[in-house]
C-alpha cells in the first residue's frame, strides 16, 4: 500500500496530468486567489515531503538501483554499493520505513527488494528530469 493510500487517496490523487477531470486535486485556474483549490491537503503534502527527504541521500539512491532487479542481502546491498554493512543496514531501515523496500526471511537470512513498480518510476522520472 501507498502513502498516499494509506492517507485514504489513491494515486489518481496526483495524476492530474494525465486526465485532469479525474483528479480529485482540482486543475489550477490561473488564479493566485485559486490556489488553496489546487492544493492536496496539507497532511498529504507533509508525507509528500517526507517521501521526497528519503530520495535526497546518494547512499540510499545507489541501494534502491542496487535493488532494481533482483532481491539482496545485507552485505551483497554493501558489495554492490560499496558501502560498509553497518551504512547500509542504517539507510535500510529507512527506506524500510518509507515503504521504498521490503524485505523476506529465508531461515537466518534477510533478502530486501523494491517495494513495488512506483520506486522504480520515481527514479526514472527523476533521471528524465535532471537528464533534459
Amino acid at each position: 500500500m501507498s502513502r498516499v493510500q494509506e492517507m485514504g487517496g489513491s494515486s489518481d490523487d496526483f495524476a492530474a496530468h494525465e486526465n485532469p477531470s479525474d483528479s480529485k486535486v482540482p486543475a489550477q485556474q490561473g488564479s493566485f486567489d485559486d490556489t488553496t483549490d489546487v492544493l492536496p491537503e496539507e497532511e498529504l503534502l507533509y508525507d509528500l515531503a517526507d517521501l521526497f527527504k528519503v530520495f535526497s541521500d546518494t547512499t540510499r539512491i545507489k541501494i534502491l538501483y542496487a535493488l532494481m532487479d533482483v532481491e539482496r542481502s545485507v552485505n551483497e546491498i554493501a558489495e554492490a554499493t560499496g558501502t560498509s554493512q553497518s551504512a547500509v543496514s542504517h539507510q535500510l531501515r529507512i527506506l524500510k520505513q518509507a515503504h521504498l523496500v521490503k524485505f523476506r526471511r529465508d531461515g537466518r537470512n534477510i533478502h530486501y527488494s523494491l517495494a513495488d513498480d512506483h520506486v522504480l518510476t520515481i527514479l526514472d522520472q527523476g533521471l528524465t528530469h535532471i537528464c533534459e
